[in-house]
């Protein structure tokens, strides 16, 4: 609740608009207005919508709702998320925070011996770009196969069939990176 306050604040001033001229624009006292962008109060939605239409901006922009890369652009090893690990054993880890404006997605893959891609990345569209960190795996797509090692990337769009397999005797890890 703090920081929306601050946003509005920080907008308000940024515009040059005294508090006492956005409150009479938005209907409320000069009072409700300070107690909001001093956290001592939270506006309605529709006060919030108010607020933001008059200060050329958002809802969204006020909440935050875009300020996880901007503010947050690094992600720490140790901060890496789980997603979702498949019957044979591959595991997936997200890398990036989570942010609604994103264009790509990005993924730590983990595949253990003998373990694949089944029920993985089913819904994607875009293109997909792979990385091979360490070990090898074996790509198919359309039909063809292809074997890539340490330091290999292989590109492709995600409407292509496509399958991948662990077939050596070690952990294959492949940083995995859809654009949306």
């Amino acid at each position: 609740m703090k920081r929306i306050g601050e946003r509005i604040n920080a907008k308000r001033k940024q515009l040059n608009l005294q508090l006492n001229d956005l409150a009479k624009k938005v209907g409320i006292s000069p009072s409700a207005l300070s107690q909001i962008e001093k956290a001592k109060a939270f506006p309605s939605i529709i006060t919030l919508k108010s607020i933001a239409e008059n200060l050329y901006t958002t809802v969204g922009e006020l909440i935050g709702e875009n300020e996880t890369l901007s503010k947050n652009p690094v992600m720490q090893r140790n901060e890496m998320k789980f997603v979702e690990r498949n019957s044979s054993g591959t595991e997936i880890f997200l890398i990036t925070h989570h942010d609604l404006n994103k264009q790509m997605d990005t993924y730590f893959v983990r595949f253990i011996q003998g373990s694949d891609l089944v029920d993985l990345f089913t819904a994607n569209s875009g293109q997909i770009f792979c990385y091979v960190v360490s070990g090898e795996i074996s790509f198919n797509l359309d039909a063809k196969d292809y074997l890539l090692h340490v330091g290999d990337s292989i590109y492709f769009n995600s409407k292509t069939t496509y399958s991948a397999i662990n077939n050596s005797d070690s952990i294959c890890e492949l940083l995995w990176i859809i654009s949306g």
